[in-house]
């Protein structure tokens, strides 16, 4: 099995989608690599891949919606893999943080997975018997919402031709899988009946917690003000034209009661920022410790000891909710076996 999740900078909601580049970006090249190895390996390729990315690689990019993942999928079909995909949010599944992000499986030809997706009905793969169905539940499909279609086998021409006539419109559901170059794919409603994780299951004991990461009186007018609603007047630099930049106030201090944001890269730092998150607990606001962090993915606590906070930050802004990776895993194993 080949695991991994090319950088996905180029795709990120951090940027708008009008600006990300796609595959053709810097770093969303880097899907060529794994191409690459795969090609190599074609005397003995891998079975299977499990790849992760932000769900904004299903949309890219904003002219051809969709182009750069028909790409992903049509070189895989070339090297005689199915694939499934499913956009997946941790917390919908009882886990405690939301974080939305596309996890992608491919199967080589002969194996099980391969052979039930070729055998199956699309309703069953998509609702029940293909590796997201079975793993994570939806409720089920209806047969008329599924769009089917065939993809080229000449990147050229999806290149510039894919989704032209439609760019605004999506090719790509939540849900979906393609075999023998022909794909299906739907929009979803989770089906979930567990328990649910929520941030304030995860905290350390206040004694643990060291100083630095509370905030004073002073410094939290500076995090009111990032977290409030706000319209400042912007010139651009370029052009000379004036516009009015606008946000809306987020809700301060972050709910213990419910699953916490996405944790992102930049979460670590004590400077005041719109997007960390700052706790109220016995009448104190503070920021997240690096292992509040690391349990909100799922890690074991200190799991990333070893670095500076900032960077243990860094790192868990970057990782996958552990729990997804393990259910899937779990799943593959018992397919295989």
């Amino acid at each position: 099995m080949l695991v991994g999740g090319f950088p996905c900078q180029d795709y990120s909601v951090a940027s708008t989608l009008k600006n990300s580049h796609g595959i053709n970006g810097k770093k969303g090249v880097l899907w060529w690599e794994i191409y690459r190895i795969l090609q190599e390996k074609k005397d003995k390729p891998p079975k299977y891949l499990l790849l992760e990315n932000v769900d904004r690689l299903l949309k890219s990019p904003a002219s051809q919606r969709g182009r750069d993942f028909a790409i992903i999928l049509s070189s895989l079909n070339t090297l005689g893999y199915a694939v499934e995909w499913r956009v997946i949010n941790a917390s919908e599944y009882g886990m405690p943080q939301r974080r939305r992000r596309v996890f992608i499986f491919a199967s080589k030809k002969d194996t099980n997975f391969y052979n039930n997706l070729k055998n199956n009905s699309i309703s069953d793969n998509l609702n029940t018997k293909g590796l997201f169905a079975k793993t994570f539940p939806i409720k089920e499909i209806n047969k008329q919402k599924i769009i089917t279609k065939k993809l080229s086998d000449d990147l050229v021409d999806i290149t510039n031709n894919f989704n032209i006539k439609t760019p605004k419109i999506n090719a790509f559901w939540e849900t979906g899988y393609m075999i023998d170059g022909i794909y299906h794919t739907s929009r979803i409603e989770v089906d979930y009946n567990g328990e649910y994780s929520v941030l304030g299951d995860f905290l350390q004991d206040e004694d643990t917690v060291p100083k630095e990461f509370y905030i004073n009186d002073q410094e939290l007018k500076k995090w009111e003000y990032q977290k409030g609603s706000k319209s400042i007047e912007r010139v651009n630099k370029i052009t000379g034209h004036k516009y009015t930049y606008s946000e809306d106030s987020m809700g301060f201090p972050d709910c213990l009661n419910k699953p916490s944001r996405t944790i992102i890269t930049g979460e670590g730092g004590a400077s005041a920022s719109r997007f960390k998150h700052v706790i109220l607990v016995n009448g104190k606001h503070r920021r997240l410790t690096p292992i509040e962090l690391e349990q909100l993915n799922m890690f074991p606590k200190n799991h990333t000891e070893g670095v500076t906070d900032t960077k243990r930050a860094f790192l868990m802004g970057n990782a996958l909710v552990v729990g997804i990776v393990e259910r899937l895993g779990n799943t593959i194993l018992e397919e295989i076996n």
